[in-house]
């Protein structure tokens, strides 16, 4: 396919300012750039398109050849398209310090300030550790010794890698900690693979560490349970995780809470529920009974006469505590269920009958509303 007038690419004209034709690419760009239009083959070839005509008419000498000769005078000047010329102008296009101009960086590889610097070492993988606590140590808070494996610096090299304790410009990038590769259409720089992007490599390696600068601990630590903890929480322990390789920084140990069920007490956010039995004729009377609560004691709760099955009564301040406050707690509920004896003695039987002569109960009960 012939190709396009660079002029008619962009949407300029010939008498167009260095500031229009920019303006016109930056449009263009971000429209169309890659990653904002992933898997649009069309979209890829309008941004090559644009940024093949912006090398051209952002540079004053090629765009008076081209002015001059058409696309035979810059045949040789802008063929191969490294693009890496155009990364000068992309800090003021798309504006520095991040965006768009560190998207283009990664894609051509030059021009940048990052990629004019080695990456560094990089820092240790976060670990995840999974613990189980009782719904009382949710409630309270608690400390749990956890015991588990991580990298650390080599305790022989100090970390280093080196034997010696001495290293050299690594071969293979020459230093800069980066490996430029021409992948089609952009050229693209990565951490060197051999010195992982610090550009040094060890001279003589280490042969406790066979050269990694790390070696495998068991790691014991105290792990704080703050009280209110829900399950499903989440505890960071700063610096905890894997040594980074090269003296790169330590990762962090993120602590996964699961709050086993409790026999009794059922948790909705800072309230706990629990079920109580009572007899027929505390319900009908009246009493007054001890109901355990979660951190071991016993509340006394008065019973209404008249109390009715899945009645619920609430106990102020019996519940868990909130997370991150100054000790306030929720509230208990305690949901009533009236027992009905399964069994009855002749005694009781006849009780029995003579109170539902007494209450005036009928065989043929009239419907009430009913209650899920």
């Amino acid at each position: 396919m012939a190709k396009r007038d660079y002029y008619e690419v962009l949407g300029v004209s010939k008498q167009a300012t260095p500031e229009e034709i920019k303006k016109a690419y930056r449009k263009l760009a971000i429209a169309n750039h890659p990653d904002r239009n992933p898997g649009d083959k069309a979209a890829e070839e309008r941004f090559k398109e644009a940024t093949e005509a912006y090398e051209v008419l952002s540079d004053e000498k090629k765009k008076a050849t081209y002015d001059q000769f058409g696309f035979a005078g810059i045949d040789g000047m802008a063929g191969g398209h490294d693009y890496s010329n155009v990364y000068n102008d992309f800090s003021d296009i798309f504006g520095g310090g991040g965006g768009f101009s560190d998207i283009f960086e990664q894609f051509f590889g030059g021009g940048g300030t990052s990629s004019r610097r080695n990456s560094g070492p990089d820092a240790g993988s976060s670990l995840r550790y999974d613990i189980s606590v009782e719904l009382k140590d949710a409630v309270f808070g608690t400390k749990i010794e956890i015991s588990y494996a991580r990298q650390v610096s080599c305790t022989t090299c100090g970390g280093s890698g080196s034997a010696s304790g001495g290293t050299k410009t690594c071969p293979y990038c020459n230093g800069t900690g980066q490996i430029r590769r021409n992948s089609g259409f952009f050229a693209v720089s990565t951490p060197c693979p051999h010195c992982g992007g610090t550009g040094r490599v060890v001279d003589h390696p280490c042969p406790a560490c066979h050269g990694t600068g790390l070696m495998r601990k068991q790691q014991k630590i105290n792990v704080k349970i703050p009280a209110g903890v829900d399950d499903g929480s989440r505890i960071v322990a700063r610096g905890m995780g894997d040594a980074g390789a090269h003296g790169g920084p330590y990762g962090d140990l993120y602590v996964f809470v699961n709050v086993k069920p409790h026999k009794y007490f059922v948790r909705h956010g800072n309230d706990l529920y629990v079920q109580i039995p009572i007899s027929f004729t505390q319900a009908a009377l009246g009493a007054e009974i001890n109901v355990d609560t979660i951190d071991g004691g016993k509340v006394k709760v008065a019973i209404p006469s008249g109390t009715q099955n899945g009645k619920m009564l609430r106990i102020r301040g019996k519940g868990v505590t909130a997370l991150n406050s100054n000790g306030a707690r929720g509230d208990m509920y305690i949901k009533i269920q009236v027992d009905v004896p399964k069994r009855l003695g002749l005694r009781a039987k006849g009780v029995m009958k003579e109170l539902a002569g007494l209450l005036n109960e009928t065989d043929s009960p009239s419907p009430v509303t009913f209650e899920n």
